[in-house]
Parts: structure tokens; C-alpha cells; sequence
């Protein structure tokens, strides 16, 4: 007895794409794209590392527009 792998899922799922593509199903066709994209991961968010060194304050921000930026941002914020 073979094991079933990612690839012939994905295999699987991209033939019944293809049936539904062919068959005018819509609905089917999304749902073989988006459970091929959970098998992949696909459907995550990335999430980027951040380190906090490379975190700009809200003031050091501030300190590089001008005073008239700087006003006008304020009161975007402010309302």
C-alpha cells in the first residue's frame, strides 16, 4: 500500500479544478484553489520579523517632516 503524499493531493485537487473549470462550476473550482492553498500554506499570513532596533517611535517619526507636515498629520490623527 503506496502512502499518499502532498503532491498527489495537490494532483487530485488541481484534476477537480480542472473538471469544474470544465463543468462551469464556479463554487467548485474556488474551493480546489483555496484547499490547495491551505495544503500549501498558502492561506497564512507571512509575518515578518521585526527587530525592535529597527522600530521607529512615533516622535523620531515627528522629528523628520517639516513643521508644516507635521502640523497636518497631527490634525489628520486628531480629526
Amino acid at each position: 500500500m503506496s502512502r499518499l503524499t502532498l503532491d498527489d493531493l495537490l494532483d487530485q485537487l488541481e484534476q477537480a479544478r480542472q473538471i469544474a473549470i470544465d463543468d462551469r462550476k464556479p463554487s467548485a473550482m474556488i474551493q480546489a484553489t483555496a484547499t490547495m492553498a491551505k495544503l500549501t500554506g498558502l492561506d497564512k499570513p507571512v509575518v515578518k520579523d521585526v527587530h525592535a532596533d529597527d522600530v521607529q517611535t512615533i516622535s523620531e517619526l515627528m522629528n523628520e517632516l517639516s513643521s508644516e507636515q507635521a502640523a497636518i498629520t497631527y490634525k489628520n490623527i486628531m480629526g
